[in-house]
């Protein structure tokens, strides 16, 4: 049986997406929220969804206790606070994968820009904030929330992945390869989340132009 995979924010679009796509290939999944009763409710339907998976919810802070691989699937806003509240949560050796986009929607804005974070980039944030011992990748800023919670729409295209080492990366791309339809590809260290984060607000605005909802898919590979 697969290892458990904690979604933090997977009340959210993308991280129920993620929750629904990794539950119907048999891995078990624990949705975190700040509200036990949302992340009740979310693992409700993800059931109801998914019939044959296996779904709990739980306050973010038990949720994280429970696994070893951990997504972050928040809006920028709440990032910070987020990774401040599971400070004493989170432990060595975790793979903390974060999807944050920091969208100038966080702050009002229009969701085609990005705001500038001091520390290069959203996953360069979170590395800062984790305790150590945790290993953060960035990872699933391009694809579709829409798309992966839509289970008819067969699946076709990248994950792109950021981390300062391989291994994790490794680990992250067999967990991403288990979903029919998407590839991991390993695109550097971690300081290129800061071009890989500017790829969404990109895709929005393609996909306001072009009714659509694209997806990034690397030829040559």
């Amino acid at each position: 049986m697969a290892e458990p995979v904690c979604i933090v924010g997977g009340t959210g679009a993308l991280g129920f997406g993620l929750a629904l796509r990794l539950g119907a290939v048999g891995v078990p999944i624990v949705i975190g929220s700040r509200d036990a009763g949302r992340a009740h409710e979310a693992a409700a339907r993800a059931a109801e969804a998914v019939p044959g998976g296996s779904f709990t919810g739980l306050q973010n802070a038990e949720a994280v206790r429970e696994v070893d691989v951990v997504v972050l699937s928040v809006p920028f806003r709440s990032q910070s606070e987020t990774l401040t509240n599971l400070k004493n949560a989170l432990r060595d050796g975790q793979l903390l994968v974060d999807a944050t986009v920091p969208l100038a929607a966080a702050v009002s804005g229009k969701a085609t820009r990005t705001l500038g974070v001091w520390q290069g980039s959203a996953a360069q944030q979170a590395q800062e904030m984790a305790p150590a011992g945790v290993r953060v990748v960035a990872a699933f800023h391009t694809v579709s929330a829409a798309l992966l919670t839509d289970l008819d729409h067969e699946l076709d295209e990248d994950v792109l992945m950021c981390g300062d080492r391989r291994a994790d990366k490794q680990e992250l791309a067999a967990l991403v390869d288990l979903i029919p339809g998407l590839r991991a590809v390993d695109c550097g260290p971690l300081e290129m989340a800061r071009i890989v984060e500017q790829l969404t607000p990109l895709l929005i605005s393609i996909n306001v132009r072009n009714k659509t909802r694209a997806g990034i898919k690397i030829t040559g590979l």
